[in-house]
Order: structure tokens, then C-alpha cells, then sequence
């Protein structure tokens, strides 16, 4: 159901659906006590868990180990003023078991700067939200044609 703002909430399924199909987010997390977001390359694993590669000497890596934070991407249409945004909500932890390092750099998310030193960086989904844009131009067209 939509609002009358033209937005409908989304269940979980269709925003990990979505999510899949993203491949840049951003981050969302704290820097000396003030919100930061930085984008990233991304994929989901098989357990639905985003994970982001960086290289071990960035800001990102040792600011959000262990740490909760936010993830978000989306994909926006201003021209037909639709579109949708997920939300994940985790934990993030550094991936240190050596099989999952080997399977990530093998099927994970490329990096946007190749480092020798690149880590992964495990989001758990702990809370998915997510919203559809556009139902107020779908509404406004069909009215139109009725």
C-alpha cells in the first residue's frame, strides 16, 4: 500500500531483492562523534550479510570493526520520479578466517583501487528497511487515463 506521498514500505524479501541487484552503497558511521557516510563497492554473500572490500590503511577499516553501523543504496529515476532505498542496519567485522578471505577475493566485490592489502568488511543484516518511490506518478497516470 502507498502512501499519499507516493511512498510503499518494503518487507524484508523485497529489499534484500533489490539490494542484490546494487552494486555501490555507502556507509554510514561515526567520525569523531559526527555521522560520516563514505561510498563503497558491495555485494551480498549468501547469508544476505553486505560486504564491502577497502584497503586496510583506509579511515573505513579501522573506524567500523565491531561496530554498529548503517548501510544504504539506491537507485533513483528523477525524471520518472521513481525508484527505491534500502537500509541495513548491523554489525560490521572484519573477515579474518583465511576461506572466507580466499572465497571473498574470488567472488566478492571488486575494489575500486586494487591494494595488496585489501580487507572485507562484514555487515550482518540485523534490521533491513526499505521503500519504493512513485506511486504518486503511477496514481496521477492512471487517473488520467480513467
Amino acid at each position: 500500500m502507498y502512501s499519499e506521498d507516493g511512498v510503499r514500505e518494503l518487507d524484508r524479501q523485497e529489499c534484500l531483492r533489490l539490494l542484490a541487484t546494487a552494486h555501490v552503497g555507502r556507509v554510514v558511521h561515526t567520525h569523531h562523534a559526527l555521522p560520516a557516510v563514505l561510498p563503497v563497492p558491495f555485494c551480498l554473500d549468501a547469508d544476505f550479510a553486505v560486504v564491502v572490500r577497502t584497503s586496510a590503511e583506509s579511515q573505513l577499516a579501522g573506524a567500523i570493526d565491531r561496530v554498529v553501523v548503517a548501510f544504504q543504496a539506491d537507485e533513483v529515476d528523477p525524471s520518472a520520479h521513481a525508484g527505491w532505498s534500502v537500509v541495513v542496519t548491523g554489525r560490521a567485522t572484519v573477515v579474518t578466517d583465511p576461506a572466507e578471505y580466499g572465497r571473498l577475493r574470488r567472488t566478492g566485490p571488486h575494489s575500486w583501487r586494487a591494494s595488496r592489502h585489501d580487507i572485507f568488511l562484514r555487515i550482518e543484516p540485523e534490521l533491513v528497511t526499505g521503500s519504493e518511490l512513485g506511486a504518486r506518478r503511477l496514481l496521477h497516470e492512471a487517473r488520467r487515463t480513467s
